[in-house]
């Protein structure tokens, strides 16, 4: 398999500086070696162009930094798009998890996706129920067709078919969530998006949880999209990210999830978010995120 490596070094999405560096961090941390050690050919397709901060101002504090984030999220999209007509396997990596409005979208021009969300959040606010204004807590209602026409859509037309999702919403699987606002909770419900909160994972097992997760978002689709903040790991492992939040996943069940997508074959990209260099210890959570890419490109302990 070819796999197409992008970094997005950007951090407009949220309210704290550092997850800008987080591609650099996760490339130190061997990603190139781990992937062609098991047998992965790599393309580095370098990373997409950010605005410097100073550009990035916004009169809207419900919208923070819109006018940075759509164009970034814009040329994530064609890259992406590009890379998966290809027939490649693109890992995009964060930076801060609003990049996902561009590269599961432009993944979704060629595939009818399912999309497994793993994350401490839903990021399922939008300018009308967010508290922060921070663009990095929507993106995945955007991708779900709710939200600022310019989240939604990146500035595409309105298809003949009616919407601009770009995965249906019972395609979707949230995984890990432990801090969900009021708002985002209505809108999950509107929409009917599947949920597997600590609480699911703690009573059942991350192995129950995982089998429903693909599950649904493998049913009528082409293939499984996989976005993965950092921040759904427990502090413990994974101490450098953008908004921690206590009582994640453990190391085995984080890599467990990536395994058992992994196994099915139907994993098609990936997005790693929210690695903040300037929090972690000697690189750890870059470290950790290189494993959970290699264990979801195939690789085992036996």
């Amino acid at each position: 398999m070819v796999v197409d490596i992008v970094g997005v070094p950007m951090d407009f999405g949220q309210g704290r500086r550092g997850v800008d560096m987080g591609p650099s961090a996760i490339r130190y941390a061997g990603l190139r070696e781990g992937v062609t050690a098991i047998g992965h050919t790599i393309h580095e397709s370098g990373n997409v162009e950010v605005p410097i901060p100073e550009m990035c101002r916004s009169d809207d504090p419900k919208l923070r930094n819109l006018d940075c984030v759509v164009p970034v999220a814009r040329d994530l999209m064609a890259r992406t798009a590009e890379v998966v007509g290809e027939g490649h396997f693109p890992i995009v990596l964060g930076g801060d998890h609003s990049l996902s409005l561009g590269s599961v979208r432009g993944a979704a021009r060629h595939k009818r996706l399912g999309l497994i969300w793993v994350d401490a959040h839903a990021d399922f606010n939008t300018d009308e129920t967010t508290h922060s204004g921070n663009i990095h807590g929507m993106p995945l209602a955007a991708l779900a067709g709710l939200g600022h026409e310019r989240l939604v859509g990146l500035g595409e037309k309105v298809p003949e078919f009616g919407s601009l999702a770009a995965v249906e919403p019972s395609h979707i699987v949230i995984v890990g969530a432990r801090d969900l606002d009021p708002g985002e909770k209505d809108n999950l419900r509107r929409l009917g998006v599947r949920v597997f909160s600590m609480h699911e994972i703690d009573s059942y097992g991350i192995n129950t949880v995982m089998q429903q997760a693909i599950d649904i978002a493998s049913r009528g689709t082409d293939g499984i999209y996989l976005s993965f903040d950092m921040d759904s790991i427990d502090p413990l492992y994974a101490p450098g990210v953008g908004t921690p939040v206590q009582g994640g996943l453990t190391y085995r069940e984080a890599h467990l999830i990536a395994e058992m997508l992994a196994e099915t074959s139907k994993i098609v990209g990936i997005d790693v978010v929210e690695v903040n260099p300037i929090l972690d210890e000697r690189n750890r959570t870059a470290e950790l995120a290189v494993e959970i890419i290699l264990s979801a490109l195939g690789k085992r302990v036996w």
